[in-house]
């Protein structure tokens, strides 16, 4: 177990090293320059080239990578070249709020999914279970931006029962915080949810047909005790691994409701300073969602491996 995890730990530096190279590279070769983006258009020429050097843009790249991932390993996420302060605090503050609601769709998603994915499955040939299929099919063609756009014109404008926007600490008080996260994590869960249901049905109905639950129906038990006793374990293998990648696929979603929400997130903070051009800051926003789906990616092997008898003999 404990070979295989430091096996996983080694992939994940090198894929994180490879990733870094990666970013680095790709945002290094898009057309314009950061000093004459930050001087303006009517700049010297002799004041830009001075900027450059302040920049450190005059080192060699091999040179700038150098430095940027140095500095990463000592928490340095490197300084803004508009505002020339150090841009790791700033990604920190956001990315808290990002988690808080990648966290908060995640749990609405599992308590979606769960339920009724079980339902589904249990009740595959009855009207109900048809019924469930069908609802999480229409969930799954909703973009999350859309579902956001209609929960926010339903919930917070027709209604009034929620903030339409905005965003507040849950330090500045529980029901405000809850009030402003409930709309952005119902936007990103109730797809993801949708998406979870098919893949719960399909491992619910999977383990129902194996021999081993035949013989424990055989021995007495209810179909449904049976499935709870022996068989979600099991199902709960294929859905571990789906949960996690969602979890990725949340992170990522995250952007784009952050904007309709206007939730001060890490996702707006890169729409932000992409329109601003401010690369340094770009390229380390960037590598910090990287780095998060792939730490997502590792905690999930170690769950797999912790669940999984055959994986924990197989380390």
């Amino acid at each position: 177990m404990a070979l295989a995890l430091l096996r996983r730990l080694g992939i994940f530096a090198m894929t994180a090293a490879v990733a870094s190279v990666l970013v680095f590279a790709l945002l290094s070769v898009l057309p314009g320059d950061p000093a004459r983006i930050a001087l303006g258009v009517q700049a010297d020429e002799a004041d830009v080239a001075r900027e450059r050097v302040a920049m450190g843009l005059d080192r060699p790249l091999y040179r700038q990578y150098l430095d940027w991932v140095g500095g990463m390993l000592h928490g340095d996420l490197g300084t803004s070249y508009l505002t020339r302060q150090p841009v790791g605090p700033e990604i920190f503050d956001r990315l808290q709020v990002t988690l808080w609601v990648v966290a908060a769709g995640m749990v609405v998603a599992l308590v979606i999914a769960l339920p009724l994915g079980v339902a589904a499955a249990v009740r595959s040939r009855r009207p109900d279970g048809v019924l469930i299929g069908g609802i999480s099919q229409v969930g799954i063609a909703i973009p999350a931006f859309l579902a956001g756009v209609l929960l926010s014109t339903v919930f917070a404008v027709e209604l009034g029962w929620l903030p339409s926007s905005g965003w507040q600490a849950p330090i500045e008080g529980i029901g405000a915080f809850l009030s402003y996260l409930a709309l952005p994590a119902l936007a990103l869960g109730l797809v993801q949810g949708s998406v979870l249901t098919r893949y719960v049905r399909s491992a619910v109905l999977d383990e129902m047909g194996k021999d081993y639950l035949r013989t424990a129906r055989a021995k007495g038990l209810t179909r449904t005790h049976a499935l709870l006793r022996h068989g979600l374990r099991n199902a709960a293998i294929p859905v571990v691994t789906v949960a996690g990648l969602q979890l990725t696929t949340l992170l990522i979603g995250a952007v784009v409701v952050e904007r309709v929400f206007v939730v001060p997130g890490l996702g707006s903070l890169l729409l932000d300073k992409v329109s601003q051009r401010d690369m340094a800051e770009v390229q380390s926003i960037v590598m910090v969602l990287v780095l998060m789906v792939l730490l997502l990616n590792l905690l999930v092997d170690i769950v797999y491996t912790a669940i999984d008898p055959r994986m924990r003999s197989a380390a």
